[in-house]
């Protein structure tokens, strides 16, 4: 019932994860990305505690796919999981379990997994990775171009009603943390609107967070 993305870009070293579903709030269960060390999506009968997991291992030194190995060997029920994950050396690694919903597949490339399941073809995780490697520009960006390269190649089976984008970079909390949890009409549109108001925006939450002395105005009545 999920289609997903996590990605490193090569230039900054960001990481993120943008993710869509016909459940509710998709992104609070599937979308896990941590600051220097990857980004991990669990989805297909979702196991909340592998994304944290993930990333533990890969801090502690494991690759991508050594991650995704371990936590294949250790999980429960790892033939109803899906697992996507991307380590700070670009490394990729895919697991779906062969009890994975409806149609399911999964492509990678160096920076860059894309995986689904409950999908209106099987060819729509290679469609994402297709446009991710061709996309340019902000990290945000090429995600957004890849979630809508997933609904033109097929997406879900039914309608998505949830998404979700997440991006990590130098500090350790997410730059960008964004959801759109229920939506009749298409939430992958509401998220790139929303991505569209946070992105100019971005840099001076961080600013403000680290040095409000050095902030730009708050832009609120009463602050000049």
């Amino acid at each position: 019932m999920t289609f997903s993305v996590v990605a490193r870009c090569a230039e900054t070293g960001m990481f993120g994860v943008a993710v869509s579903s016909s459940s509710p709030a998709v992104a609070a269960r599937c979308a896990y990305a941590r600051a220097q060390v990857g980004a991990v999506a669990s989805q297909n009968v979702t196991d909340p505690t592998l994304g944290p997991r993930g990333l533990d291992l890969m801090a502690l030194g494991a690759s991508a796919p050594e991650a995704v190995n371990i936590l294949k060997a250790s999980g429960t029920h790892m033939d109803y999981r899906q697992l996507l994950a991307v380590d700070k050396q670009g490394r990729s690694a895919i697991h779906s379990g062969p009890n994975a919903l409806g149609v399911w597949s999964g492509a990678l490339a160096e920076n860059v997994a894309c995986g689904g399941n409950m999908l209106g073809e099987a060819g729509v995780p290679q469609a994402m990775v297709d446009a991710f490697l061709n996309a340019t520009g902000h990290l945000g960006d090429r995600l957004i171009v890849t979630m809508r390269a997933a609904l033109a190649a097929g997406g879900e089976a039914g309608p998505v009603h949830s998404a979700g984008l997440k991006l990590v970079r130098e500090v350790s909390w997410p730059v960008a943390d964004l959801r759109v949890d229920w939506r009749e009409d298409c939430p992958i549109e509401a998220l790139s609107t929303l991505w569209a108001l946070y992105r100019p925006q971005l840099d001076d939450y961080v600013t403000r967070a680290l040095n409000p002395v050095a902030a730009p105005s708050y832009g609120v009545p009463g602050n000049e």
